[in-house]
C-alpha cells in the first residue's frame, strides 16, 4: 500500500500543529515507550546508570527523543504516493546503524510483551507514536489520521530496519576482514620464525 496524497496531507497538518511543542511531545513519546515496555530502557546506554532519577529530567534522553521524533515526523510528512522514503536518507541510515550497534533487533520496532499481560503482544514504538500524536492533537485525531500515521510509520520503520541489516552486515564484513588480516600477519610471523630457526640450524 502506498502513501497517498490525502494521507500525506493529514500527517503534514498534524505535524504542523505539534511542531511548536516538539520537544515536549518527543519526550512524551519516549516515556510512553518505556511505560509500555520498561525493559526498553536497557537499550540506551545513557539510561542504564540513571538510577531512580526521573527520566523526563534526563538531558541525553530529551536530546535523543527530539532527534528521533522530529526526524520521523518530518520524514513522514514528505513520503510520496510511491511509498518511497524520499527525505533525510542519510539520517535514516545513521539511525539504522546506531540501532544496530546498540543491539536493537527488528522485534523492538514491532512486538514486545506488555508488562501486565504476558500473552498480549503490542507494537511498542508504533503504539507509543500513535498514542503520543493522538494526545498532542486530540481535536484533529480521526481514524483516517491514525491510518495515515500507521502507514507512514510502517514505511519509515522498514527503511530503518533495512539499514540496521546493512550496518550489521558491514560490521560483520569488517570483523571478517580484520580476522583475515590478523591470520595473515600471524602466518607470516610464523613463517619468518621457522625460516630464522632453519637458518640458525644451518649456521650451527
Amino acid at each position: 500500500m502506498g502513501f497517498s496524497e490525502a494521507q500525506e496531507e493529514l500527517v503534514l497538518r498534524s505535524w504542523k500543529a505539534m511542531k511548536s511543542d516538539s520537544e515536549s511531545t518527543a519526550l512524551k513519546f519516549f516515556l510512553r515507550i518505556f511505560e509500555i515496555a520498561p525493559g526498553a530502557k536497557q537499550m540506551f546506554s545513557f539510561l542504564r546508570d540513571a538510577g531512580d532519577a526521573p527520566l523526563e529530567k534526563h538531558p541525553k534522553l530529551k536530546a535523543h527523543a527530539v532527534t528521533v521524533f522530529v526526524m520521523a515526523c518530518e520524514s513522514a510528512t514528505q513520503l510520496r504516493s510511491t511509498g518511497d522514503v524520499k527525505v533525510r536518507e542519510a539520517t535514516l541510515k545513521r539511525l539504522g546503524a546506531t540501532h544496530a550497534r546498540a543491539g536493537v533487533a527488528d522485534a523492538h520496532f514491532e512486538t514486545e510483551t506488555h508488562r501486565s499481560c504476558s500473552s498480549l503482544n503490542v507494537q511498542v514504538v508504533k503504539t507509543a507514536l500513535l498514542d503520543t500524536i493522538r494526545d498532542a492533537v486530540p481535536d484533529m485525531w480521526t481514524p483516517e489520521m491514525k491510518a495515515a500515521w500507521e502507514e507512514a510509520y510502517d514505511q519509515l520503520a522498514a527503511v530503518i530496519k533495512e539499514e540496521m541489516k546493512n550496518a550489521a552486515a558491514a560490521e560483520e564484513q569488517t570483523k571478517n576482514a580484520a580476522t583475515a588480516a590478523e591470520e595473515t600477519t600471524n602466518a607470516a610471523a610464523a613463517e619468518e620464525e621457522t625460516t630464522n630457526a632453519a637458518a640458525a640450524v644451518d649456521a650451527s
